[in-house]
Formats: structure tokens, sequence, C-alpha cells
């Protein structure tokens, strides 16, 4: 007797379920292309599930308190945020992004590249210095510590934050 044909197919939402076809039970009937067929389906994330899921795991370690703030930084295509959170409080302290017309100006329209988060990253360690924050805990949001999170923590550190 042969060995079982194994396929895997896409997952095809929440109703999927392995299928598995038994074999005719007649003798004669039994030939090659009737040996059970499994078929195993797994869901594969998306690229915003995986974010999320990255996103939860770094949350479940890293908390604000009112003596070191939770700096967290969120990346879109077209721009870069951070803001400072109090998460005892669940207050905001500070915020920023290449939004904000200060940074706008200096960067000609420009507010997805490193240039632009070394602006935010600057900026936003220079209103933590208004409110008297000095120390702060990073939250890089799911994504890379690499070019653009990177360049925001490095020129925050520049500017006198401590992380």
């Amino acid at each position: 007797m042969q060995a079982a044909k194994m396929c895997f197919t896409p997952f095809t939402g929440l109703g999927a379920q392995r299928s598995v076809r038994a074999p005719s039970m007649q003798p004669a009937a039994r030939s090659a292309n009737l040996l059970p067929k499994f078929c195993v389906e797994a869901k594969v994330m998306t690229r915003r599930e995986s974010l999320e899921k990255r996103h939860k795991r770094i949350r479940s370690k890293v908390e604000g308190t009112t003596e070191r703030p939770r700096l967290a930084v969120f990346r879109s295509n077209n721009h870069i945020y951070a803001q400072v959170i109090d998460d005892a409080a669940g207050s905001t302290l500070a915020a920023t992004s290449t939004l904000n017309p200060e940074i706008r100006q200096q960067l000609n329209g420009a507010g997805s590249n490193v240039e632009a988060a070394k602006l935010v990253g600057a900026k936003i360690a220079e209103l933590c210095k208004q409110k008297n924050i000095e120390k702060v805990c990073f939250d890089r949001g799911g994504f890379r510590y690499h070019g653009r999170v990177e360049a925001l923590a490095d020129a925050a550190r520049e500017a006198g934050l401590h992380f």
C-alpha cells in the first residue's frame, strides 16, 4: 500500500477545518488514486498583524511611569510621530511629528526620511526638557530599530534624553 498524499492549501477563513477523505470500503474499488488525502491549512499573518503582535509583545515589557515616561514612536509611509506618555496617569506629556509646522518648514515637504526623523527626535527632547523630563523608556512600536526609528532615538539622545 502506498503512503498517503499530503496537500497544503491556503487559509480560507474561520470555517476552515482539516479535511480527510477516506478511501472506499469496496475492495475492488481501491486503487492508487483513492488513497486518503490529508489537507492542512495554515493562516499567514499580514504585515499589519505581525506588526501589532510585535507591538503587543513590546508593550508587555515597556511601561511609562511618572518618573520615567514612555517615548512611543509611530512610523507611517509619509510621516513619523513621537510622543511621551505617562501610562500611570494615562496622559500624553509631549508630542510632535513631521506634521508640526516648525519641522515641516525645515523639511520642504519630505517627512519620510532620516533627516525628518532626526528633527522630530531633537524636537521631542526639547519639549521634554521644558517639562523637566530627562529619563524615558523607548517604545519602538513594533518597528525595527533601524533607519528612521533609530535616527529619531539617536537625535533624542544627543539632545539630552536618557534611555
